[in-house]
């Protein structure tokens, strides 16, 4: 008697495990999704709850929300690019099109008010600001303009606030400003758009972003395409990705012609490597600043091609939703091929190529020359030079010193070592 209420017991016992059990299989599948930040508050628990079925539930919620924004209405564009990667003439060909409106570079103020504070810790803070921004809100732009600049603080937040605003289009045209028309296709000079255009409340410039069908940030500061794929999960955001990548090689090239100007963003990214890295990057036994500061674009040059890496690695292993949503671009194919490039980076934005546009793109990479006094300055240049500048002024020490750092990022991205490069 004494054993078979021992067996029963064990029935009893093994049957409500298994009630349990089964209870929790389907709790987990049967969670209900809420919409917007209550979707994200369920996903949490989700992934505290049932970890062995999160993964590719929250990948497959994720992808039907984006999908159900769609590709038409609303573009919200990030073109993803780091420093001396031709990023200002691709962001031009966005702020030339008479639909796009575009930011050039609105992180500066954030990275020139939190220095010296590392890129990694501060790339939450860069994909907030982008969300913001994206949603024409500019009120976060106050957040650091007073405390980049000295002379912010005593002025009232404007269309004078925004950096790169003297060569914008939507600032220096009607109906914020006379000097230029947004419908035709010409660089604006500074010093006209400076001149001829007074400082407008950032009010009028956020109703001027709600009107244009595009929105176009361009910014070199982050380090992980990860911090994007939120944005992306956006439902409200109809979120895409252009990231530029160019020769390493010609990258350095380019980032030492202009490395005193690259020293404090150089510092910040190498605040992200490990402690040891960054004694190592100090450069502290350089007797010169001018041998410092080649040290510190030359290390920096290190961890932006690991970013690169890590950025490629990450969009191959991603779901096919978010590779559409993402658009890798070589320098060198669109320089050399502009007409093709163009039609393929428009088309990526749901913009429409004009003759303007073609005409506009053609004569910027069929220029005299690359050499500029002024790097960052926007100029057609001969296409061929600048792809290959790299290889008459960088020494071969420099050259096979980019090529064992970059080695993984120039495979990935379809860059021959120089030893087997005879084009």
């Amino acid at each position: 008697m004494k054993l078979l209420r021992t067996r029963c017991l064990t029935l009893v016992a093994i049957y409500s495990l298994l009630l349990l059990t089964i209870s929790y299989f389907l709790d987990c599948r049967k969670k209900p999704r809420a919409p917007g930040e209550q979707q994200q508050q369920q996903q949490q628990l989700l992934a505290r709850d049932c970890p062995d079925i999160v993964a590719q539930e929250v990948w497959a919620d994720w992808g039907n929300a984006t999908a159900a924004a769609g590709g038409t209405g609303k573009q919200h564009i990030y073109l993803h690019a780091t420093w001396r990667t031709g990023s200002s003439f691709v962001g031009e060909l966005f702020n030339q099109h008479p639909a796009a409106f575009y930011l050039y570079e609105p992180m500066w103020l954030m990275w020139q008010a939190l220095y010296p504070g590392d890129a990694e810790s501060l790339q939450g803070a860069v994909r907030d600001m982008l969300r913001s921004l994206f949603r024409c809100d500019f009120s976060v732009l106050g957040l650091y303009a007073a405390a980049a600049s000295a002379a912010a603080a005593a002025a009232p937040l404007s269309t004078r606030t925004v950096f790169g605003w003297r060569n914008n289009k939507v600032i220096c045209s009607a109906p914020l400003c006379g000097a230029y028309s947004k419908e035709r296709v010409q660089l604006v000079d500074g010093a006209v758009c400076e001149r001829r255009c007074a400082a407008r409340p950032l009010e009028e410039l956020e109703r001027e972003c709600r009107k244009y069908p595009a929105v176009v940030i361009k910014d070199v500061r982050v380090l992980d395409a990860g911090v994007l794929f939120t944005l992306m999960r956006d439902p409200s955001l109809n979120f895409k990705v252009v990231q530029l990548v160019r020769d390493p090689r010609a990258v350095h090239n380019s980032r030492l012609k202009s490395k005193q100007s690259l020293v404090r963003e150089s510092i910040q990214v190498l605040r992200s490597k490990s402690k040891r890295s960054q004694r190592d990057s100090k450069g502290s036994w350089l007797s010169s600043r001018a041998q410092r500061a080649e040290a510190y674009v030359s290390k920096a040059l290190e961890v932006i091609c690991e970013a690169w890496s890590r950025d490629q690695a990450l969009v191959k292993r991603a779901p096919d939703w978010v590779r559409a949503r993402y658009l890798t671009v070589r320098y060198e194919d669109l320089v050399l091929e502009p007409l093709g490039s163009l039609r393929t980076l428009y088309a990526f934005a749901n913009l429409t190529v004009t003759p303007a546009t073609e005409s506009y793109v053609w004569n910027m990479t069929r220029g005299v020359g690359y050499s500029s006094d002024r790097p960052f300055l926007i100029s057609s240049r001969d296409a061929k030079e600048a792809v290959s500048a790299w290889r008459k002024r960088l020494s071969l020490w420099q050259i096979q010193q980019v090529e064992q750092s970059c080695q993984t990022a120039m495979k990935m991205l379809g860059y021959r070592q120089s030893s087997v490069d005879n084009t």
